[in-house]
């Protein structure tokens, strides 16, 4: 039987967007260390939303592409080659769910076992971790670092190597999806309250409630706007 013709995919606002960019990098031959234009400016000129944009911009940081800093614009760091920033766009937009699995399979265990076996340290470690995540949002910035540095106080208080070892294997994606959901609207808020309920069940030593908080909180955090508009 003749397999039918699929029809022809549309690409989607912030795919057009992303590619309007790259061009703009390389037709005004920008070196790096250059900023694109203020947000503002750059979405009139692209004629689209500034949430459009900001998108755009994100699936560019999360490539490497650029860096949006707070207060500094967005920062050209490595310039685009060819088509390639599409197709890895939409390579990471097709395995953002498969992302999401494996993160609730590993942490939801992570937060239970950490609340079983981590030391008075361990807690203290963690509870720096929702500090520095805490005084980067209160200064405008969305938190990144304190996020990352939470979740491997919650890895290394569970004491698995192996666990820590596959965590390890997808820490990239996993950065990927935490710049694009901290990079919304109070995400950066809510992913905090959710890490201070793991922290108190952790510090209870509530295994149950560890777990069911970290499942919580992933779910909350992979909410992104790319995977939403992916199922559009």
């Amino acid at each position: 039987m003749a397999e039918q013709i699929r029809p022809v995919a549309r690409p989607r606002l912030y795919e057009v967007i992303v590619e309007q960019l790259c061009a703009h990098i390389v037709d005004r031959d920008m070196k790096l260390g250059d900023r694109l234009p203020a947000e503002r400016e750059l979405a009139a000129q692209l004629g689209v939303s500034r949430a459009s944009l900001s998108q755009a911009l994100v699936a560019l940081e999360v490539q490497g592409i650029l860096s949006v800093r707070h207060g500094d614009g967005a920062v050209l760091v490595r310039r685009p080659v060819g088509d390639i920033a599409i197709r890895a766009l939409r390579e990471h937009a097709d395995r953002l769910p498969e992302v999401i699995e494996a993160r609730e399979a590993l942490e939801v265990k992570l937060a239970e076992l950490a609340a079983q076996r981590r030391s008075d340290a361990e807690m203290a470690a963690i509870d720096h971790a929702l500090s520095v995540m805490a005084t980067e949002i209160t200064g405008g910035d969305r938190g990144v670092s304190g996020d990352e540095m939470f979740h491997r106080s919650i890895t290394d208080a569970a004491h698995s190597p192996l666990l820590a070892r596959l965590m390890g294997e997808i820490a990239e994606l996993i950065r990927e999806t935490r710049i694009e959901s901290l990079s919304q609207s109070e995400r950066p808020k809510a992913s905090l309250e959710g890490h201070r309920r793991i922290a108190e069940a952790v510090r209870a030593q509530d295994p149950t409630t560890a777990g069911r908080a970290m499942a919580d909180h992933i779910r909350l955090v992979s909410d992104v706007a790319l995977l939403r508009t992916s199922e559009a």
